[in-house]
């Protein structure tokens, strides 16, 4: 099985290609997803059985603050992708991924039958394109909530912001045993714990400095991001 990665190289698709699979991880010269003729075009001179999806803006205040690239990035690729492998060949698998933002994030331990509320144009945008895969045939959507095992980003992180996180290789092991099970719909990737943004900071950044979300200016967030699932286990953080 082929399958292709689109996102170009993450700390997902690193994690991906460490198993005994063949992977297509083009860069945007290869395969511009906003540009309807670039992906009829690969589609044409590549054969694939499966594509994960993980292309997206994911910085909040950007998508706020630019809609028309957060549109075009997050839904109108999405869109592109979709209309091409209806068109073109319905029998690939999409795995598209998701994120608890598309939640209000409130009460937090969402599972696959809660109903989306987003709360900023990030999540409004990620919450259309899940709409836009499930004109497909045989899609999977995959919310989950993952940061690459590297030194944190920034120089704090939120006590009082909460998720169920994993890493990016336990995301890929869970991607690929879904993908071995054939299941097709909703599917929640999480970890068997809640901890906060700064606790998971901590792991790998010791020196991390809190702040709470009174200390923060800008877009509404999420401040409760912890999934359950009703249709899949739960995984370790594994440190």
């Amino acid at each position: 099985m082929t399958i292709l990665i689109t996102g170009g190289k993450t700390s997902l698709s690193e994690e991906l290609k460490k198993n005994s699979r063949e992977f297509l991880i083009p860069d945007v010269d290869e395969l511009d997803l906003t540009n309807n003729q670039s992906v009829k075009d690969f589609f044409l001179k590549n054969t694939f059985d499966c594509i994960i999806h993980n292309f997206s803006l994911m910085n909040v205040r950007e998508c706020e603050e630019n809609k028309s690239k957060a549109e075009l990035i997050n839904v109108k690729s999405t869109k592109i992708l979709v209309d091409t492998i209806n068109q073109m060949n319905s029998q690939i698998k999409f795995f598209h991924l998701s994120t608890p933002c598309i939640f209000d994030g409130k009460q937090g331990m969402y599972d696959e039958s809660s109903v989306p509320k987003p709360v900023n144009y990030y999540g409004l945008t990620r919450m259309s394109s899940e709409l836009i895969v499930q004109k497909l045939q045989n899609y999977c959507i995959i919310r989950t909530n993952y940061v690459s095992k590297q030194k944190w980003p920034y120089e704090k992180a939120f006590v009082d912001r909460f998720g169920t996180y994993l890493f990016s290789e336990q995301v890929a092991k869970g991607l690929l045993e879904i993908l071995e099970k054939n299941i097709s719909g909703i599917i929640h990737l999480c970890s068997n714990k809640k901890i906060s943004m700064y606790e998971l900071a901590k792991i790998t950044t010791p020196e991390i400095q809190p702040i709470t979300i009174d200390d923060y200016s800008g877009p509404k967030l999420n401040l409760d991001m912890s999934l359950d699932s009703k249709r899949w286990k739960k995984y370790s953080l594994e440190y």
